[in-house]
């Protein structure tokens, strides 16, 4: 429970910081929000004056940066300059594709990128060649690219998936999001399964792996609880950079398949100088990824006990 206090409180002053930086750089760019929305017309500095105090633009950076910190603690998160509706509600209408493309991704990476690894750690031979053939592939292909092939060749060329779209219901939005999520996942199932392979020929080296071969012990319990059970750690911790980013990542993918995620509506808002908007997402994004990075500190203690005793002596 002290581990976990630690691990929360500097989540905490990650988010705070994070938000500072979001903040400020937003203000820091080329551009204001009142030349998006007098749409270059020419306008009396009047006008100008009244769109800046109904926004706030007027006040000092610091005093527009509590507003807004104050705001989040009770969900209101502005309103946005492009639609003139609530941030909170705009995203939240957009988050679940977002996030169902999210986790399918995570799936895919944990089942194919940690799989693959183990069947080329453990195999070795024509087995191992082809997934260090494939990872190289996969880590040299652009996700965009990728989004452009698998649309070519499985949606209009075989008619397997459809090209566009969410779905509707849990059946038709996993057809729907298969080839997204494949075109996202596939850099880091790469990545992953080079990780974990490397980390089982390494541990299958190890003094204690040699010493349960030499008293004989069955080769199944040397694999499974010897060294792949050993070998998780910093799979773990690939598997937990790779899911982390998938939400940074996913615009692109969305842009591909026309998903309307909280991805599309970043790149929207950040061409249009919609702040609330873009702050909003950009500080889910740091949730997201501080939130992950705590599950696989967790995580340590579970696939090794001597992590937890560490931490509870520091």
């Amino acid at each position: 429970m002290r581990f976990l206090a630690r691990r929360l409180s500097a989540l905490v002053g990650v988010l705070l910081a994070s938000s500072m930086i979001v903040f400020g750089a937003l203000y820091l760019a080329p551009g204001s929000p009142e030349q998006f929305l007098v749409q270059g017309r020419t306008v009396s500095p009047e006008v100008l004056a009244a769109i800046r105090s109904q926004y706030s633009l007027d006040d000092p950076l610091p005093i527009r940066y509590w507003k807004w910190l104050s705001g989040l603690f009770t969900s209101d998160l502005g309103r946005s300059l492009l639609t003139q509706q609530d941030v909170g509600a705009l995203i939240a209408s957009r988050i679940p594709t977002t996030l169902s493309l999210a986790a399918f991704a995570a799936v895919l990476i944990i089942a194919f990128g940690v799989g693959l690894g183990i069947l080329a750690g453990t195999r070795g031979g024509f087995a191992e060649r082809i997934v260090i053939f494939a990872s190289n592939l996969g880590i040299a292909v652009p996700t965009f690219f990728a989004a452009l092939v698998l649309m070519s060749v499985l949606s209009v060329g075989l008619g397997w998936f459809p090209v566009f779209g969410a779905g509707d219901g849990v059946v038709d939005r996993i057809w729907h999001l298969t080839l997204p999520a494949l075109a996202l996942s596939l850099p880091a199932i790469a990545v992953v399964a080079r990780i974990t392979r490397t980390a089982i020929v390494d541990e299958s080296e190890s003094e204690h792996v040699l010493i349960a071969v030499a008293r004989g012990l069955p080769k199944r319990i040397i694999l499974w609880r010897h060294t792949v059970r050993n070998s998780l750690l910093p799979v773990s911790t690939a598997v937990g950079m790779q899911i982390a980013g998938l939400i940074a990542g996913a615009f692109v993918v969305e842009y591909a398949f026309t998903l309307d995620g909280i991805g599309a509506l970043l790149v929207n808002s950040v061409q249009r100088k919609d702040f609330a908007v873009v702050q909003a997402i950009a500080l889910i994004m740091v949730v997201a990824f501080g939130v992950v990075n705590l599950l696989v500190d967790l995580l340590y203690a579970i696939i090794d006990p001597r992590v937890r005793l560490e931490k509870g002596r520091s």
